[in-house]
């Protein structure tokens, strides 16, 4: 086992991580099937470079795990369904195991009816939006997920009360030969997690990311409980965080408002999270390889666009995080030294071999 006490930065292969993962989930209690399933959902968090939603947030599971504040042995089911919908109950699972399961019946339901929209309530968190959004890929669909914050970090737009959370949304449309088209984003400037990752790295936020109560800059993470995460184009991310959480929260009988729990400070209370994911089968409104194609060209148009001063390229949504996820399978995934040390502490502590 690695030295907890000079732990230094390292990289480590994704099925090196998925191991770690699997193993302290296991220790934890949890079957093998939904061990596995977990640790390859958080893994591919971190391969895509959403190294906030991936094995760093492992301590902090396992924390509600041991408190009670998440089921290990959960009786996910659907309570409410038609040919094209259903509502899944997660027993207070892990989001990753009730979120995979939600996929893969909008998946099934879009196959008869070209389009089918999965809701989830009594969920966690669930990693980063593009998880799920990027499964109906794999068979020729486009795919939509969003989701309830696990924490309220935003006021309503002129307010000061913390009634909103990063609820993120993600969309994914898959090309022929050129990487998909993946948008995976906060309603904030920054999702909570990477203000989690500043503060246990010792870092400044950027001006940006948090004000405090009187509307001026905030960058000491330490500090963020003064104040709350700036929403994206102002009064236009408070009223799209607003409503995603009403769709994935509201209409799921899930928490929103007052009711959603911090699951970085509460450990036991079940956070109810809501979250839902649409699939849309392309053969039901186009060719699927023309659309593809189609796709592709509209990516090379957008790369192809003149540049204004300060830019050397033009990006699309995901591109970042696909060259991230081919560096990372190839080279391994770099862990931070603080994070390496909370994680061996961690493994030390549930008995079983560290990173």
């Amino acid at each position: 086992m690695a030295d907890t006490a000079a732990a230094s930065a390292r990289t480590i292969t994704p099925p090196e991580l998925q191991a770690y993962i699997d193993r302290v989930l296991r220790a934890c209690g949890f079957p093998d099937a939904d061990a596995a399933k977990v640790a390859g959902l958080m893994t591919e968090a971190d391969v895509r470079g959403s190294d906030g939603h991936g094995v760093f947030r492992l301590p902090m599971y396992v924390k509600r795990i041991r408190s009670g504040g998440i089921n290990v042995r959960p009786n996910i089911r659907i309570i409410k369904e038609r040919k094209a919908q259903a509502l899944l109950d997660g027993d207070n699972a892990m989001g990753h195991l009730v979120m995979a399961r939600a996929a893969e019946i909008a998946i099934s339901k879009a196959k008869d009816t070209g389009i089918a929209w999965v809701g989830a309530r009594s969920s966690n968190h669930a990693g980063p939006a593009a998880l799920y959004a990027q499964m109906p890929m794999a068979h020729n669909m486009i795919g939509l997920y969003a989701a309830v914050g696990n924490g309220n970090h935003v006021p309503p737009w002129g307010g000061i009360d913390l009634l909103l959370s990063t609820n993120p949304i993600a969309i994914a449309i898959p090309g022929a030969k050129r990487p998909p088209i993946l948008l995976d984003m906060a309603t904030t400037t920054a999702a909570y997690g990477k203000v989690k990752m500043a503060q246990q790295r010792g870092e400044q936020m950027p001006v940006g990311w948090m004000v405090d109560r009187q509307g001026n800059p905030l960058t000491d993470p330490n500090r963020s409980s003064e104040g709350f995460l700036v929403p994206i184009g102002g009064p236009k991310g408070y009223g799209l965080a607003l409503m995603l959480g009403l769709l994935a929260g509201t209409l799921n009988g899930a928490a929103m408002g007052k009711d959603v729990v911090d699951f970085t400070t509460d450990h036991v209370t079940p956070t109810n999270t809501g979250q839902f994911i649409c699939a849309l089968d392309i053969s039901a409104f186009a060719d699927v390889a023309e659309f593809k194609a189609e796709v592709d060209e509209i990516y090379g148009q957008m790369k192809g666009s003149k540049t204004m001063g300060g830019f050397n390229e033009v990006k699309l949504p995901g591109e970042n995080a696909w060259g991230i996820a081919q560096e990372r399978r190839a080279k391994g995934v770099p862990l931070p030294a603080e994070l390496v040390k909370a994680l061996n502490v961690l493994a030390k502590d549930v008995g079983v071999e560290g990173v």
